[in-house]
């Protein structure tokens, strides 16, 4: 306000004392404030089930990753979750309150949160081929597959294929395996995949200045050139057959 900066005030405890004694009395209630018809006050009282710190708050969401893991303000926190299944590659709700601190929430109900340290990429393999072993060791406890599928939040295929991978090579099979970029050997040459790198062909071997859209444009034409050749052939030789 340039009231503040006017009348010297640097602090909040003069901001406060100079709204209510000078502000308001002098200024808002003179010129801006109307006088209601009715004294009696028009606010509704709460609900006693209402928390106003649920409301009052900033909301932002995080994504759970398979260990139950999440990362906040360049910290690495762990959840636990109150419900049965688990939340892994779930949304939570992070309400930041005014004391700098925050809550996070699933489906309504409050995580208990405990802050770690984010672990390294082989720690972080470790720990997925332990959630998998996990995975199995319940499916062996049931003896059911697809209820230990429902409690892990794990897919059905995705189980039977770790069964069938330990049963195979063991522990070691579990780990997350690259798959190569295989092209079949009849493929078009990646350098002049595409209208994109039609294009640069063309301007960097003959010169022509053409857009890709103007590619797709004469490879259409040329397609539609094919289908009316091939279908007069045709009449062509239904005519004499027919003479």
């Amino acid at each position: 306000m340039p009231e503040l900066r006017l009348n010297n005030i640097k602090d909040l405890a003069s901001a406060n004392a100079y709204l209510k004694h000078v502000f308001i009395p002098q200024f808002w209630q003179s010129q801006i404030q109307v006088k209601s018809k009715h004294q009696a006050s028009e606010f509704t009282a709460l609900n006693k089930h209402t928390n106003l710190d649920d409301i009052c708050v900033i909301k932002e969401h995080r994504k759970i990753r398979n260990d139950h893991t999440f990362s906040y303000g360049n910290k690495f926190y762990l959840s636990d979750s109150p419900l049965k299944h688990s939340i892994a590659n779930q949304k939570i709700e992070i309400r930041k309150t005014s004391n700098k601190g925050f809550t996070a929430h699933f489906a309504g109900r409050k995580l208990k949160v405990s802050e770690g340290n984010e672990p390294s990429k082989l720690v972080a393999e470790d720990l997925e081929i332990q959630k998998k072993l996990e995975v199995l060791a319940l499916v062996e406890k049931l003896g059911n597959v697809s209820e230990a599928s429902r409690q892990s939040g794990v897919s059905l295929d995705t189980t039977y294929r770790h069964l069938k991978l330990l049963k195979q090579g063991g522990e070691d099979a579990l780990k997350r395996q690259e798959i190569p970029n295989i092209r079949h050997e009849n493929c078009v040459d990646m350098a002049i995949e595409g209208e994109q790198k039609v294009t640069m062909k063309l301007t960097e071997a003959l010169g022509i200045d053409i857009s890709p859209n103007g590619v797709h444009s004469v490879w259409l034409r040329l397609a539609v050139m094919l289908l009316t050749t091939k279908s007069l052939g045709n009449h062509t030789n239904t005519s004499l057959q027919v003479s």
